[in-house]
């Protein structure tokens, strides 16, 4: 798996915010950052990128392509505006956000562009992000699953995205998780609550934790930098499989990403 296990998001964050928090993250020892071109702050995740003082070569970035610069001529072009913005020569990872709405760009012209960009240099690898089980085949069908890095979807204790992921795993794609403590809404959850208590950990250590061992990548973001740190050692703790099958029984198919302008016909 080339992904990194452990990211950082920064959805949300702007300006002096997501510097602190880029820079905090990496200071802590963070070598993965997540962005996109919609959340407008790729010029500061680069700016405290290159202020951290960490090699470019040592840090993960991913960013991912907005709906409106799906096609193939509008591809290429956005992705060197957001390298730029990242003050960079290159993205480890280029995903698409979300599917082009009512597939006006298909599948296949966008992953055939996103192929393109990594065979110029663009990106080291290319993948997908918010696809059904349809939409992964059509991606496979495009370029091959060797050329998919992962698919990140929403996915929480209340949100477990069993078929997707299950398809996911059967044909070989790796799964990055977002929204993964469910806005904080897991985070004071009875059940995670009992097996942090059991741990000596924190509700977020747990789900994190969870995610990982189902061998998904996570990207919590966080403007304290206490619980960056915190975050950071989920990867540290082990559940058992009592932990595991209690948080299983927390599956209510509860999403809280949908727009209704983007968000396809979900699986589940």
């Amino acid at each position: 798996m080339s992904v990194p296990a452990f990211g950082l998001g920064t959805f949300r964050l702007k300006d002096d915010a997501v510097i602190t928090s880029v820079k905090n993250a990496l200071e802590l020892g963070y070598r993965a950052i997540d962005t996109a071109q919609i959340y407008e702050n790729e010029m500061a995740v680069g700016q405290a990128i290159e202020e951290s003082g960490v090699a470019r070569e040592d840090i993960y970035i991913t960013t991912k392509i907005w709906t409106e610069n799906l096609s193939k001529e509008k591809l290429i072009p956005s992705l060197k505006e957001s390298i730029a913005k990242l003050r960079t020569d290159y993205v480890d990872l280029t995903l698409i956000h979300w599917p082009s709405p009512n597939n006006v760009v298909s599948v296949d012209e966008i992953m055939n562009a996103l192929l393109d960009a990594k065979n110029m240099g663009l990106t080291r690898e290319i993948g997908v992000s918010n696809f059904t089980i349809d939409l992964m085949q059509q991606a496979i069908d495009a370029v091959g699953i060797e050329q998919i890095a992962t698919n990140q979807i929403e996915l929480s204790p209340y949100l477990q995205n069993c078929h997707v992921t299950a398809w996911a795993k059967d044909h070989g794609i790796h799964i990055t998780s977002y929204m993964t403590l469910a806005y904080g809404k897991a985070l004071q959850d009875e059940v995670i609550g009992r097996i942090a208590t059991k741990h000596q950990a924190t509700p977020a250590q747990v789900i994190l934790s969870w995610a990982i061992a189902l061998g998904y990548s996570v990207i919590p973001s966080s403007t304290k930098r206490k619980n960056l740190q915190s975050n950071l050692k989920a990867s540290e703790l082990k559940l058992d499989a009592d932990d595991m099958a209690a948080i299983a029984t927390l599956d209510c198919n509860e999403r809280l990403v949908s727009p209704k302008d983007l968000a396809p016909q979900w699986d589940n």
